[in-house]
């Protein structure tokens, strides 16, 4: 068996491993990157980048549908499905191409291309087209990603008409109907798209809560604004799937107690994802394991234990993002490199944000985690029903709440549902990076009209809810609430 010695080992070549890599190359230029499948990041392939493709040409279509109320009328909507999906494959492959590139420069002996698994604290095997590889490493980075997540018996019910986000991306054109199942941050994106596309879709959701809103007034109103505009059946009980024929049947039952049957030709599962560490030999490698077989580790620094081990990426089941996947594999692949001397980095403000219509944004701290804390919080909310900026656009739904310390008057985190959340989400959460007070935040510019004012009127609620305020107040007296 052949057998190669390295001093960092990374298990993963996507956006966290990737990461990794470069920066254990900075300590040592004796790096291996060890890949299973194939190059190229799941962002590119089947996330970030793909479904924002699906998703512009939803909102084109949605837009042209719904011109009629600024009094524009076209000739019609006529959606080409086999266009649409030609220019989702077309584009998705030209980003995967980007970083199938970046990392086909990098030296071969540094790559190799295998399914590896411990069979010692330090010792992989990794089974290769050739023949087993044996490798010895100093230190290891597990960067393994994850994987779409079912309920097993699905697949042998439905077979080739189940199918996961993965799939939707190489289809050749859209079909006739869908029935999403799962009310997260993929199965909302993907159902509300298909639809606006003119595919028959339902999306079921075993709970009442649509996407990543933790705050319970907003998750009311998201359920609100979603069920205008999407097919919904939340609160789903005895959900039940079967084929029939070549259709799929899904049962179910709503909060209400009615009954609900109808026929899709595929059914989505969208129940989550699985990290990538059951198959990798973890009952060899000495680590302490949580309850879903993930090594504990310190999310600070990305070391396991006191071990040469270091996790990255969806592997961890922190925060999948992207931008934190990149975060976290440069934090473990820097303190693979320079172990033992293994340093605590600092974490960014968290920043999630879901590209639905109205889009979704979580920054700073979430309503839960504040709740959770025990700690004291105001809260400031502003809807965008009557918003100046939102009203001409007529996107007009939704509403922001933002929440801040009765002790110091200092921001701490925001949950919005509203136009320009992929916008106003990034001014906050370097509000709560930088430790800004709401006095500052208010004390900032604010130009007139747009949504952000709608940030201000909030700003000014929570201000007063802390007893901190508010400033002088200067409205544009013509232009609504929130203006």
């Amino acid at each position: 068996m052949k057998t190669l010695t390295t001093d960092v080992a990374v298990i993963g070549a996507g956006t966290a491993g990737m990461s990794a890599w470069r920066a254990a190359r900075a300590h040592t230029p004796n790096v291996l990157l060890i890949e299973r499948a194939q190059y190229g990041t799941t962002c590119a392939r089947v996330g970030c980048m793909p479904s924002k493709l699906l998703i512009a040409a939803a909102d084109a279509a949605h837009t042209i549908e719904h011109a009629g109320v600024f009094g524009v009328h076209g000739g019609g909507l006529r959606v080409d499905g086999e266009a649409v999906m030609a220019r989702v494959r077309a584009e998705r492959d030209r980003f995967v191409g980007f970083v199938v590139e970046a990392v086909e420069i990098w030296p071969v002996e540094q790559r190799l291309m295998g399914h590896a698994r411990f069979v010692g604290p330090q010792a992989l095997q990794v089974q290769t087209a050739d023949g087993p590889v044996q490798v010895q490493a100093r230190r290891v980075v597990i960067a393994t990603g994850s994987r779409p997540a079912m309920p097993a018996a699905w697949r042998s019910a439905l077979g080739d008409r189940l199918i996961v986000n993965d799939d939707v991306f190489d289809w050749r054109t859209l079909p006739e109907s869908v029935a999403v199942v799962g009310a997260g941050v993929i199965g909302l994106e993907l159902a509300q798209a298909l639809h606006r596309l003119g595919v028959r879709v339902r999306l079921y959701g075993r709970g009442s809560r649509l996407g990543p809103v933790t705050d319970p007034a907003l998750q009311k109103v998201a359920a609100e604004v979603f069920r205008r505009g999407l097919p919904l059946l939340l609160d789903a009980h005895h959900l039940e799937v079967g084929r029939d024929g070549d259709k799929v049947l899904v049962h179910a039952v709503d909060g209400a107690g009615h009954v609900h049957e109808e026929r899709f030709d595929f059914l989505l599962a969208a129940t989550g994802r699985r990290a990538n560490v059951d198959d990798i030999g973890l009952e060899l490698s000495g680590l302490a394991r949580d309850g879903a077989g993930v090594p504990v580790y310190d999310r600070r620094t990305g070391q396991a234990g006191d071990s040469p081990v270091f996790i990255a990426g969806d592997a961890g089941e922190d925060r999948p993002l992207l931008h934190e996947a990149a975060d976290e594999g440069r934090i473990a692949g820097d303190n693979a490199g320079r172990w033992p001397d293994v340093r605590v980095r600092p974490r960014r403000a968290p920043l999630a944000v879901v590209f639905s219509d109205p889009q979704i944004a979580l920054a700073g701290a979430t309503h839960a985690e504040l709740v959770a804390s025990g700690a004291p919080f105001g809260v400031g909310e502003v809807s965008f029903d009557d918003q100046g900026r939102s009203r001409v656009m007529a996107r007009n739904a939704g509403a922001l709440r933002v929440y801040g310390s009765p002790e110091d008057g200092r921001f701490l985190g925001a949950e919005m549902i509203g136009p320009a959340a992929e916008h106003i989400g990034h001014l906050l959460a370097w509000s709560a990076q930088r430790g800004d007070t709401v006095q500052q935040m208010l004390d900032s510019p604010f130009y007139h009209p747009v949504v952000e004012e709608g940030l201000r009127t909030a700003l000014r609620m929570l201000q007063r809810a802390l007893r901190m305020g508010p400033p002088p107040v200067e409205r544009c007296l013509d232009c609504g609430p929130g203006a």
